[in-house]
């Protein structure tokens, strides 16, 4: 099977770089032309554009930065959907837009995969990230081999949309978590507490989370660089709460988020690093919120392997 991936950005690439390592016949394309040529330095075939990626390949992967950017590479593709090719979109974008994009694709005669993933550009860099997948089961079954390859934990959640709702509430969850860390390693130096013997404590508790375990090194080593972006950030929150808005939930965190989150904009900048949350209680409180002998970029220690379906409780 010929696979195309749209989009070598910081997931993108992770995830392209998963298929060349496991033999995939992968053509590559993206505005960044060194992307590009990186990607074709370790195997790939150049796929020139997105309109002779779907021409050329049986499933088209996109993994792109928002809805807009999603909806222009669609507009290209379209037009040489056919029996026989698949669309899988890997990005996290709108519920609604997806399914209407997947629509398009399905009246001409193709099959459409709504498949964002979750856990950090570091298990995408080895395979070991999760993924949801939205589609008919035919159709799963279909793109299973390709996603075991890029993913250890596959879940199928039924149809086209389902994937990106489920995708935008982890996202949110998530960002939850890194704002209360950053209020709780505060106030925990600020209470005199070694930040070591903190981030083990929580770690050790009921209030450990995988954020905890990833972004909290980030921020105690004093990199910050989690290879997400504030924009991208405030765009998943913002999904989130268009989708309470939409069926009439009255939420009170998500609001307060959006704007501690247009405050980090602001002070760092639009695509600032997530993790530079921080320095808004850093500077409030002059404290120095690190501490030795954190790792200052994440790396996955599980070892890298095929990739399953989850089994879904009934």
């Amino acid at each position: 099977m010929k696979v195309g991936f749209i989009g070598l950005g910081n997931v993108g690439g992770k995830l392209a770089g998963s298929l060349l390592r496991n033999g995939v016949d992968l053509y590559v394309h993206d505005l960044n032309a060194d992307f590009v040529t990186t990607k074709v330095a370790d195997g790939a075939k150049d796929g020139l554009s997105s309109a002779h990626m779907m021409q050329t390949c049986d499933a088209v992967i996109t993994c792109l930065p928002s809805p807009a950017a999603c909806a222009a590479v669609v507009a290209e593709l379209l037009p040489h959907v056919g029996p026989g090719r698949v669309w899988m979109e890997m990005s996290t974008t709108d519920a609604d837009q997806i399914k209407e994009h997947a629509n398009a694709v399905i009246a001409r005669g193709g099959e459409a995969v709504d498949c964002p993933v979750s856990g950090g550009c570091h298990r995408a860099d080895t395979g070991n990230i999760s993924i949801y997948a939205g589609c008919t089961r035919d159709t799963f079954e279909k793109v299973l081999p390709i996603l075991t390859h890029m993913g250890r934990r596959i879940l199928h959640v039924g149809d086209v949309g389902a994937s990106s709702t489920l995708k935008v509430m982890t996202n949110y969850l998530a960002t939850i978590n890194l704002l209360s860390l950053c209020e709780a390693l505060t106030v925990m130096r600020a209470a005199g507490m070694d930040l070591g013997v903190t981030y083990e404590a929580i770690a050790a508790s009921s209030g450990n989370s995988f954020v905890h375990e990833t972004e909290s090194q980030l921020i105690l080593s004093g990199s910050r660089d989690v290879n997400f972006t504030l924009d991208l950030v405030q765009k998943d929150v913002g999904l989130f709460q268009k989708l309470a808005d939409d069926h009439g939930v009255p939420l009170e965190m998500s609001p307060l988020m959006i704007e501690m989150l247009s405050d980090g904009q602001r002070r760092y900048g639009d695509r600032a690093q997530s993790d530079r949350m921080i320095e808004r209680l850093e500077e409030a409180t002059g404290l120095s919120i690190t501490a030795p002998g954190f790792p200052t970029e994440l790396v996955d220690d599980e070892p890298e392997e095929r990739g399953y379906e989850v089994p879904v409780r009934r």
